[in-house]
């Protein structure tokens, strides 16, 4: 508790953010003597006074009113205005009295009483006139003083050099001040003081109280592994006399690096809220300005102000923005970086051991990190945050899940398992995606249509429903994605039929969806083989059924193309060429070969070329030997999409057993969407009519509304759209 013969001075640091006594109001929860604390703020600790702030605007304020009494008093006070030639008028007769000042574009004096003015005009009056281009002026005017002699005297008053230059001076200065005051500072990003140029070298961070983080460790998913060896992080900061003891030291400095999405924020304010402790972020963009300097010095006020506040975390967000690898190539476009980077590294050199502040970093590039930066004694620790695999995306769609109204039919595992290679965020996205469709279609709860809707358009887009289609393209499309599910469903080792529908969604005009059974994480030589021929087996289909061939097959090819040639020269799966590396980068290739370089020779690249094409064409034979041998199977799947578009897995099983489906067709859909909506427009117009109350006439009868009101009925729903020629490969099948 503070001490009550403590003055306000004494018991509140002036600093605000920099007090750590802990007989402070702020650490007795307590408000300050200066006035109530900043719920904002960390701690309720109060932000700097900005006085450069207001320093400008009472300047700019001065500037102004000077300029202003300047301009005004130029001709305010001085009566009314009239011509010269009244003015000698007024001489001659001898209207005028008291002093005639005469400057040097202005000549200024008082009617008497006698002389008749307008209503409501002043005696006093004034005349536009330089006398200096009248030879005669001084003569004549001397001339009537003495013709009428006490009545006026006249006084020429010099004007002096600073007089005249006032105006224009306070005009520039007022002008450069504005300029300074709204270019500079907001360059600078505004903030707290700092001179005239108010937060121009302040960091730009944002500060979450350790009260308010509001994440823990229960909040993030599918990353066991990096929690695991966060924990030791968290313990630091809670009990930092536990590594102490025996000598140990924290690590300064820990890079979470990983796909966009993973979670890698996420985690870093998990550890915050586990520690309870403040969270400084900032990105890395943040630091870089046009002016070279800046931001290394708000490099420094962010640290000084995470040491003043410790134990606390700084989090530095897409680290790469500043750490990039130093080059001399661009010396004067990369000085600003170049300055950040050196004022970060010498930052974290600068840690003691009992700072107890931890920076953590998020990349997904960490191949172009400078090596000083990454070094020991800096980032000692790189964490990989990985896509999550299938249990982690379980996990994930649990928690999820759990905020939003869900139906007990909802298969979270069977999700998990059809969103392969999905990130943390994507998933997110699905989900709200998925409380979204349901809401629209005024449901109760979210099904788990609504999620398999939601993922097909987290992944590739919104079906385009509304998309006039040629039949023949329909027609060519049905039977390009009924041989694609056929050769799934078909091939031994490839992964298991989801569904397969010939909808346009996003480029691709229709899919085959698989629902793999676990991650794959290494790929086998049959596995590569089963994926080549489901990529061909819509070309086939188009040759075979449609007789001709379409550009809807030129993704199935690139893909196909891909793996067959990382097959040969990754993953040494030819003979001819054996157990040899022959990849890298094309871009890399290229660049080699331009600059005569290459890593192989002619010879070499010609028969890498030959292995790539006989194991495409290999899949493909093998492709049209189970298309041929299936040909009734592949034109019943066929003629189903036309007629429902859509189908799962178990009833293109069906349908290749030889059973007939039993489910409403796309026009039987549209129909009952129809009568629907017609039933809902009468019902709604019959609730208006009844709401009205019938005028009675003298013999006491009603208007009756009439039997036969029309019934407007609601836009005719378009019919869903079939698929053109697909633009894309078979869906969710894993990519080597």
């Amino acid at each position: 508790m503070t001490d009550p013969n403590q003055t306000p001075n004494d018991s509140q640091d002036s600093g605000g953010l920099d007090s750590q006594d802990p007989q402070t109001p702020q650490d007795s929860g307590q408000d300050s003597p200066q006035g109530p604390q900043n719920p904002k703020s960390p701690q309720g600790l109060q932000p700097p006074t900005k006085v450069g702030k207001n320093m400008m605007r009472i300047v700019l304020a001065v500037c102004a009113l000077i300029l202003l009494s300047t301009i005004l008093t130029s001709g305010f006070g001085k009566g009314r205005e009239i011509s010269i030639t009244d003015f000698w008028a007024y001489l001659e007769a001898g209207q005028v009295t008291g002093d005639i000042i005469v400057e040097k574009d202005t000549i200024t004096g008082e009617n008497t009483k006698g002389v008749l003015v307008p209503d409501g005009k002043s005696h006093k009056f004034y005349v536009q006139y330089n006398h200096r281009d009248d030879e005669k002026f001084t003569e004549k005017i001397c001339a009537a003083a003495r013709k009428h002699p006490g009545k006026f005297e006249v006084i020429f008053k010099p004007t002096g050099w600073l007089e005249l230059m006032l105006p224009h001076l306070l005009m520039t200065a007022l002008v450069f001040l504005a300029i300074w005051f709204f270019v500079f500072r907001r360059i600078g990003g505004g903030g707290g003081g700092g001179g005239m140029l108010g937060g121009f070298g302040r960091s730009k961070h944002r500060v979450t109280p350790k009260d308010q983080t509001g994440i823990s460790f229960g909040d993030v998913a599918g990353v066991e592994e990096a929690k695991d060896e966060l924990g030791e992080i968290i313990e630091f900061l809670q009990n930092p006399q536990k590594f102490r003891r025996l000598g140990g030291r924290i690590p300064r400095g820990i890079l979470l690096a990983g796909e966009p999405g993973c979670g890698k924020t996420l985690l870093a304010k998990a550890i915050a809220g586990e520690a309870d402790v403040p969270f400084f972020s900032i990105s890395g963009s943040d630091f870089v300005e046009m002016y070279v300097g800046v931001g290394a010095s708000r490099v420094r006020d962010l640290f000084k102000q995470a040491k003043d506040h410790a134990p606390c975390i700084i989090f530095l967000d897409e680290i790469d923005a500043i750490g990039r690898k130093r080059t001399s190539e661009h010396p004067g476009g990369g000085q600003e970086t170049a300055q950040t980077l050196n004022a970060i590294l010498v930052e974290m050199d600068g840690f003691d051991s009992s700072d107890q502040v931890i920076v953590i970093a998020a990349t997904n590039r960490l191949d172009v990190l400078d090596p000083a930066l990454t070094r020991p004694g800096r980032f000692d620790r790189q964490i990989d945050v990985p896509l999550p695999d299938v249990q982690g995306r379980y996990e994930i769609l649990q928690i999820y899940a759990d905020k939003i109204k869900c139906a007990p039919s909802i298969d979270l595992r069977k999700m998990a398992r059809g969103t392969p290679m999905f990130s943390g965020a994507d998933l997110a996205a699905m989900v709200n995606e998925a409380a979204i469709a349901a809401t629209m279609a005024d449901k109760q709860f979210v099904e788990m249509i609504d999620m398999e809707e939601a993922r097909d358009k987290v992944r590739w887009g919104r079906a385009r429903k509304s998309r006039a289609i040629d039949e023949a393209e329909r027609r060519c499309t049905a039977y390009h994605e009924a041989g694609h599910a056929l050769v799934q469903v078909l091939a031994p080792d490839a992964d298991p039929l989801h569904k397969v529908s010939i909808i346009p969604r996003g480029r691709m005009g229709g899919a085959t969806f698989s629902l793999p059974e676990k991650d794959r994480y290494i790929y086998t030589r049959k596995y590569c083989d089963s994926i080549l021929e489901v990529c061909f087996g819509g070309r086939i289909a188009e040759e075979v059924f449609c007789g001709d061939s379409s550009s809807g097959a030129s993704s199935d090819i690139v893909q196909a193309t891909a793996i067959a040639r990382r097959m040969v020269t990754d993953w040494g799966m030819s003979e001819a060429l054996g157990l040899v590396h022959y990849g890298g980068q094309s871009e890399e290739r290229q660049v080699a070969a331009l600059l005569g370089r290459a890593e192989y020779s002619d010879k070499t690249a010609e028969l890498i070329d030959q292995e790539v094409k006989a194991i495409v064409d290999r899949a493909y034979n093998s492709a049209r030997k189970k298309i041929e041998a299936n040909r009734d199977k592949l034109e019943r799947l066929a003629q189903a999409l036309l007629k429902y578009e859509t189908l799962g897995s178990d009833e293109v099983n069906r349908i290749f057993d030889g059973e007939v489906l039993d489910k409403p067709t796309v026009s039987d859909l549209i129909g009952i969407e129809q009568a629907k909506s017609a039933a809902d427009k009468t019902e709604t117009d019959a609730d208006e009519t009844s709401d009205e109350t019938p005028a009675e006439t003298p013999d006491g009868t009603g208007d009756e509304a009439p039997d036969d009101t029309p019934v407007n009925t609601a836009d005719e729903i378009a019919d869903e759209a079939p698929g053109e020629a697909p633009d894309e490969t078979p869906a969710d099948s894993d990519k080597a």
